[in-house]
């Protein structure tokens, strides 16, 4: 059945919550799990639901993004898969950027019309979770559904952050409000006992209903609900604006779901991934995430104390010590070390011999962590170069604190991309 899906990704908001890890990247093109990338896991999804029609949509900071998706996504010449980057510019219609992930859709439709396409999957490129979307696919045909939401049960606290609707008894959502900041707005979407029953959500205090950002719409149905409102959302218009006309289902959906768009939700993704049984399982056989192949040697452990941690390709660590931590591509980190609970993302390239000697000359560290370091609770972005007897401790840490080689944010030290802590710097 999937054959006739199209599946069209939403990456282009500038991810102004994971600044600055988004600095220089888009959102989806941060890295996540060592070796992987936050947009690597929608599009695997689709792949694994046999969804092999593809459009990202990209605007803000693109650049690796895009090299990423093409050198990774391609399919056989004579297969009709593709993964198609769209991203913004100008055309005789429209003259602005993207205004919000309905504007981004509407300005793309042209491009949509592909034959033999009856339904419109929307997806977000910056959610860490894994769906079969046949199930979905099957669920809105069976109960002939216009437009089906993907729906996760969510605690009151969570509510805030979530477009928060409510179900018939079959399955058609009958309301919607996005984002309620205030129990007074809340209290008319908390389940009743009899949902509550019914749905086995009762234990865990989650007694609301939360919006995926994930979409299907027949085709036609999509057109139209764009072409007769100029909302610029779908969570915020489309989508009450869709209710309120046409049969829109919830489709529920009861696995491990996280939207990584800050810091601290980032940080604690990726430090349960370390963790011995994650939430996120990045080891199942038949759903495999798929990333880019750089064809790099296996991680060289030499003398090291490794504990609840993740070692990625090409990696060399010298008399170390890693305790809960994820450690990138490339990464290398010098004797006398100690990482706890941290990020190191890695390199994008090995420095020759050659390289060293203009380093010194310049008074540059290496690209990597240098000896008899201390780093806890932090993120190593990309191509940073960490000195010898740097200590980034875990205290002190209560106001975000902005300097020119790294941030605090969320109690979370950050040394962003190609960043310098020079050797002996004590942060915190």
């Amino acid at each position: 059945m999937s054959e006739n899906v199209l599946g069209i990704i939403m990456a282009g908001g500038a991810g102004s919550r994971l600044w600055p890890l988004t600095k220089d990247r888009a959102k989806p093109a941060v890295p996540i799990a060592g070796k992987f990338r936050l947009i690597d896991i929608p599009i695997s999804n689709c792949i694994n639901s046999s969804i092999r029609k593809i459009f990202v949509l990209t605007q803000f900071n693109s650049v690796s993004l895009n090299r990423h998706i093409s050198s990774t996504y391609f399919f056989a010449p004579f297969s009709q898969g593709f993964v198609q980057i769209l991203a913004a510019q100008q055309t005789l219609e429209y003259t602005d950027w993207y205004q919000g992930t309905a504007d981004s859709v509407r300005k793309n439709l042209r491009y949509f019309q592909t034959k033999g396409v009856d339904y419109h999957l929307i997806l977000a490129g910056d959610h860490l979770y894994s769906m079969d979307y046949q199930d979905l696919l099957t669920f809105h045909i069976e109960n002939k559904a216009e437009v089906t939401v993907g729906v996760l049960p969510v605690s009151a606290e969570q509510v805030p952050g979530f477009g928060i609707l409510k179900l018939g008894d079959n399955g058609q959502i009958v309301d919607f409000i996005e984002k309620p900041q205030t129990e007074e707005a809340m209290a008319p979407y908390r389940l009743s006992p009899d949902m509550l029953k019914k749905y086995r959500y009762a234990s865990d205090n989650r007694q609301f209903l939360g919006s995926m950002g994930i979409y299907l719409f027949n085709r036609d149905i999509l057109y139209d609900v764009l072409s007769d409102s100029d909302h610029a959302d779908f969570g915020k218009g489309i989508i009450p604006h869709a209710i309120r006309t046409r049969k829109v289902y919830g489709y529920l959906f009861d696995g491990y779901w996280e939207d990584v768009g800050t810091i601290g939700s980032y940080y604690n993704a990726m430090m349960d991934l370390c963790t011995p049984m994650p939430k996120f399982n990045f080891y199942l056989q038949r759903r495999p995430i798929y990333s880019r192949p750089r064809y790099l040697p296996g991680a060289k452990v030499a003398g090291c104390r490794v504990c609840n941690s993740i070692i990625s390709d090409g990696s060399i660590l010298e008399e170390c010590s890693v305790e809960s931590s994820m450690i990138g591509i490339r990464s290398r980190i010098r004797s006398g070390s100690q990482i706890r609970n941290s990020i190191i993302m890695g390199r994008d390239f090995y420095e020759n011999d050659e390289d060293r000697e203009e380093n010194l000359k310049r008074d540059l560290p290496d690209t990597l962590i240098g000896g008899d370091c201390i780093i806890e609770k932090a993120i190593i972005d990309k191509n940073a170069r960490i000195g010898d007897n740097v200590q980034i401790l875990n205290r002190n840490r209560d106001q975000e604190v902005k300097e020119d080689n790294y941030v605090i944010r969320e109690g979370i030290v950050i040394v962003p991309k190609n960043g310098i802590i020079p050797s002996g710097t004590v942060i915190g």
